[in-house]
């Protein structure tokens, strides 16, 4: 007896290729390898050893210390919240998944996490201010449930608020992008307020004008904020903290995922 399994396609083995490769390039992995390749040239190459193990120790310090991630984070945290002026010419609002938790039996079964809960959240006030449409975005990797639907759900038992349009198939920012497109263009949309966190809005600001929507940033949830403030923990602002390694992680994230796409265009 045989099995006849169906085979990836091209896109979806570069989907995870790239998610692969990311694991290896962000913390907390990409600091500790350089410590193990040190660890292990030790007794052979003693002086590169020690090299390669400090240098990753002094990457990892980087990476977490309050006035190097501060520096990150603003290179690519949108600064300003959403423009009055500019949101009245939009027509419809975007809010872009952030992940899920699959293990939620309160909820009964799996819900949206944390993040995208924030975006929802901000969402759901500004389609109540303006009285706009609402198209809500994420694809589900792994086969199982659209993130979408599952937001579309938050929305509606949470807030009360039924999304327009529910787009499931994308995998990534640029997916986002362009298959929310079809479904605003085909409705005669082009003007969008566009809701993902402050950290992200860049990244996902050029993908959805790159498929041909004019974006009005409406980002929401940000990071930074102060000259010490990383994390929104005052009393953390100033040492080393599980606030300030989030926030050096999703800034490399996003400044990888930045470069990612100018390497792909």
């Amino acid at each position: 007896m045989s099995f006849d399994l169906p085979l990836p396609d091209l896109a979806t083995l570069l989907f995870w290729l790239k998610k692969s490769v990311s694991v290896l390039l962000l913390p907390p992995l990409m600091p500790i390898l350089p410590v193990i390749a040190g660890l292990l040239l030790m007794r052979r190459h003693p002086r590169l050893g020690k090299g390669l193990a400090w240098s990753g120790v002094a990457l990892n310090l980087l990476l977490i210390a309050p006035f190097s991630v501060s520096w990150l984070v603003g290179l690519v945290e949108h600064p300003q919240a959403l423009d009055a002026a500019a949101a009245r010419r939009a027509q419809a609002i975007v809010v872009l998944g952030a992940g899920r938790r699959t293990h939620a039996p309160e909820f009964g079964g799996e819900t949206v996490n944390r993040l995208a809960l924030e975006r929802l959240r901000y969402a759901a006030r500004l389609a109540r201010e303006r009285g706009l449409p609402i198209l809500v975005s994420g694809g589900a990797p792994r086969g199982d449930t659209p993130e979408a639907a599952l937001m579309a759900q938050v929305l509606q038992e949470d807030y009360g608020l039924k999304p327009r349009w529910v787009e499931g198939a994308s995998r990534d920012t640029r997916e986002n992008a362009q298959f929310s497109a079809v479904h605003l263009q085909a409705a005669g949309m082009r003007r969008i307020l566009l809701v993902t966190h402050a950290m992200h809005m860049k990244r996902a600001r050029d993908a959805f004008e790159a498929a041909g929507l004019e974006v009005i940033p409406a980002p929401t949830a940000w990071l930074g904020g102060g000259e010490h403030d990383t994390g929104g923990d005052q009393s953390l602002a100033l040492f080393p903290s599980q606030n300030t390694a989030y926030a050096g992680w999703f800034a490399m994230h996003e400044l990888l995922g930045q470069l990612a796409y100018r390497l792909s265009r």
